[in-house]
């Protein structure tokens, strides 16, 4: 696993141990950033679910100022934190163990805002609607900001005012859907 463009290009990434992390493809991960290419605002990025880090290290790679990288799997996290020693920019990430909800109800207290959000949360857990509504309510994206959907075939995002899908696109067992808010 690699990340694929920007400043810290060609480096090669550590996968979580086990079976319990699905990985995005560097080919999903190309064709993503070049789907949210044209609507990139360069502010900060959110990683939920994050995994390997590789979608939000990726991110601050093409320049984003900082990404936050939420995880509450200890192996996911330690993986993270190696992936980010990587970089050598340490100071451009900041790494959360916790559950979903937990780490939105601080990021929200602190007031953090965000620019671009990747969701891939485990399929079988059927809330990216809701945390995507909830983002939206307590105003933690900003205008024209981007969320990058990755789920499986059932899930969908329909009704949410002001949020529009610019770009959907299917992969063997994994959708994802590119949508804007706003501008």
């Amino acid at each position: 696993m690699k990340i694929v463009s920007g400043k810290f290009g060609g480096l090669n990434l550590k996968a979580v141990p086990g079976n319990d992390t699905r990985p995005t493809s560097a080919k999903v991960k190309e064709a993503v950033f070049s789907m949210i290419g044209p609507y990139l605002q360069y502010g900060n990025s959110l990683d939920l679910f994050a995994g390997t880090g590789s979608l939000g290290i990726e991110s601050v790679s093409r320049g984003y100022e900082k990404s936050y990288l939420v995880d509450k799997a200890y192996k996911a996290i330690s993986t993270i934190k190696e992936n980010v020693e990587k970089t050598n920019s340490r100071d451009q990430f900041q790494i959360i163990k916790s559950s979903a909800t937990e780490a939105l109800n601080k990021l929200h207290s602190d007031g953090v805002k965000f620019d671009l959000v990747f969701l891939d949360p485990p399929y079988r857990m059927k809330i990216t609607e809701q945390i995507v509504k909830d983002m939206i309510e307590q105003e933690m994206i900003e205008e024209g900001g981007i969320f990058v959907v990755e789920t499986d075939y059932e899930v969908t995002i329909e009704g949410i005012e002001k949020l529009r899908l610019i770009k959907m696109k299917d992969y063997k067992d994994t959708k994802v859907a590119i949508y804007q808010y706003g501008g």
